[in-house]
């Protein structure tokens, strides 16, 4: 890893049916094995599931998902003296969003179910009620980061 240059940003291109660069970043953390028309079919099937169980727009449902598991402060280990604090740290867009993605896909295949494509539905469609697995974690990350804000001073 170079010390001296920054890495460049590559950009997300949108995916072919929504047309829209969080799908496509979805189908990055969803695939497995490098088989990426696996997992848009794998999205594609949980989008029509949304769609016939709520009858509303999947996308929407989808993006509301993600705005809701998005997390606003983390907390990251320092250490000072020879002593790990937990200090916490507001979370920037991007990773916020990546955080976002990351639990969901990581909830919904520990959830039960028989198809991938049910099991992410159900975790999207709970994830945008503000129920289930991801938004539990989000809460729990921002307990963490209230809990330890005595040590806020010693932000990087």
């Amino acid at each position: 890893m170079s010390r001296r240059t920054t890495i460049q940003k590559r950009p997300v291109i949108a995916d072919p049916v929504y047309n829209s660069r969080l799908v496509s970043m979805i189908v990055s953390r969803l695939m497995s094995s490098g088989k990426k028309s696996i997992a848009y079919g794998i999205i594609y099937d949980a989008f029509k599931l949304i769609e016939e169980r709520t009858s509303t727009e999947p996308l929407e449902v989808f993006e509301r998902a993600v705005k809701n598991v998005t997390p606003l402060v983390e907390v990251k280990a320092r250490r000072v003296g020879g002593a790990t604090y937990q200090v916490p740290m507001e979370v920037r867009s991007e990773r916020g969003t990546a955080l976002a993605l990351r639990w969901i896909t990581q909830y919904s295949r520990a959830r039960a179910g028989r198809t991938m494509a049910g099991k992410l539905a159900n975790e999207l469609m709970d994830a945008a009620n503000e129920t289930g697995s991801a938004i539990r974690k989000r809460e729990e990350t921002h307990r963490m980061a209230e809990a330890n804000k005595a040590f806020a001073h010693y932000r990087y």
